[in-house]
């Protein structure tokens, strides 16, 4: 059994970890992941012990999976209400949908300043941590079923432009919404009016995409 002086301890471990996390995951989404050390999170985080990320995470990598880890455990719940409402639907854009307003969901209800879609758009920057998110989001069951109903709606695209519209997809929503959420922390003027609107203009650009027709090769 746990004594009181160790669940107090372990209370100051998850605490510490949590600071960490936003810490690295504000410093990443400034600065660059590459660009920022291990003891510059600690001292940004407040942390005495200069070592407190390799203590409570290890190397660089293992950061960066617990703010991915973190921020999808947010996103989850929103990506499995979605579903519901669209689970069954044979329309491209209901499946589009599905895939943008949960992250965008997520922020607006965040306020501002956010820093987790800049700091997505500066990890797909690094292939190994490009790596690392996308097969995070594999573990979501919601996220895998949303690309499965995607995928029956667009029986006619071939696999190869299937996989090259996907990855065209993945980067438009990355860097778009992380363009917003920039313009929101330097306080100019976004080019949509809210996250709402920043979601449909997103969902009506990726629905042209995956509509659009095939040019045949010669």
């Amino acid at each position: 059994m746990m004594t009181g002086n160790g669940v107090e301890r372990t209370s100051r471990a998850v605490a510490t970890r949590q600071l960490i996390i936003e810490t690295a995951e504000r410093l990443f989404a400034e600065r660059g992941v590459t660009a920022v050390s291990n003891r510059q999170v600690s001292e940004a985080a407040g942390q005495g012990n200069n070592t407190a990320v390799g203590y409570h995470f290890g190397g660089k990598a293992d950061l960066v999976r617990a703010i991915v880890r973190d921020r999808h455990q947010r996103v989850e719940h929103l990506r499995e209400e979605t579903l519901a409402q669209v689970r069954g639907s044979v329309t491209v854009r209901d499946w589009v949908a599905a895939l943008v307003l949960p992250t965008t969901r997520h922020l607006a209800d965040s306020g501002s300043p956010t820093w987790f879609a800049r700091f997505a758009a500066q990890a797909a920057t690094e292939p190994a941590f490009a790596a690392m998110i996308t097969e995070e989001a594999l573990n979501s069951p919601a996220l895998n079923e949303i690309r499965t109903g995607l995928d029956a709606c667009l029986p006619q695209l071939p696999r190869s432009v299937r996989q090259q519209r996907a990855e065209m997809a993945r980067t438009l929503m990355v860097h778009t919404v992380a363009d917003r959420e920039r313009a929101l922390a330097d306080g100019t003027e976004p080019s949509a009016e809210s996250w709402d609107a920043a979601a449909h203009g997103l969902i009506d650009a990726l629905t042209g995409m995956w509509t659009a027709p095939v040019t045949p090769l010669h």
